[in-house]
């Protein structure tokens, strides 16, 4: 079995995500020039190429502008249109759920209004490995199989705009779900749940697959 890799944020992430809130916050005002490098290091604990990573990704977010041999310097950020990614980098783990988990609603809708026969047959392979892989205890492979399982009822629903957010949800959805279980024990114990959700979108039942989706996700 190959290696799963998982993405955890770098200290150059958790420094620009800080930084960031302080701007927001308006500790740093618009214009304001930042702390040398130096006093930044012994601010936050960290090396000279970690200020400088945090400081370029912060600049090419819009947030900050190097004016070479003067300083960095606070720029105007409001309706600044941050990438998503970058975005989802400094959220909380409790703020990507309750998004992700609106987004479930909404897909599981929309799939069952507009899913295809094709859809149906990746949706029940994926569901069929995720149960069996439940049942073997492979986590990974669990894991694997249900956050497949739910990319690809994102693309059942034909909005390719809920399709490819959720698609950047379902990063740190598998990160979230590796780091959370040992065992096989929590997919066993939604398995009917899940097939429940599967039936309603076979029988194109959006306000039933509402309901599950909802009741799945604690909503």
């Amino acid at each position: 079995m190959n290696p799963t890799l998982i993405t955890r944020k770098s200290l150059a992430d958790e420094v620009a995500g800080t930084l960031q809130e302080q701007i927001l916050k308006g500790l740093y005002k618009v214009n304001q020039k930042l702390p040398v490098e130096a006093e930044l290091m012994k601010s936050f604990g960290v090396g000279r190429s970690t200020i400088r990573e945090a400081v370029k990704t912060l600049v090419n977010s819009g947030f900050l502008r190097v004016q070479q041999g003067i300083g960095t310097f606070v720029e105007d950020s409001s309706g600044i249109n941050e990438p998503l990614g970058q975005r989802l980098k400094r959220a909380s783990a409790k703020h990507i759920d309750e998004v992700r988990e609106i987004l479930e609603m909404k897909i599981a809708e929309k799939a069952a209004m507009n899913r295809t026969g094709n859809d149906i047959s990746k949706l029940e392979h994926a569901l069929k490995k995720r149960t069996k892989a439940a049942n073997e205890n492979l986590v990974e492979d669990c894991i694997d199989a249900h956050v497949n399982f739910c990319i690809l009822m994102a693309e059942a629903s034909k909005n390719d705009m809920l399709a490819d957010l959720y698609k950047l949800f379902s990063v740190s959805l598998k990160n979230d779900l590796l780091n959370a279980h040992q065992d096989t024990s929590f997919f066993k114990n939604t398995s009917e749940n899940y097939h429940k959700l599967f039936d309603t979108v076979l029988r194109e039942d959006p306000k039933m697959a509402w309901h599950w989706s909802g009741k799945i996700t604690g909503r």
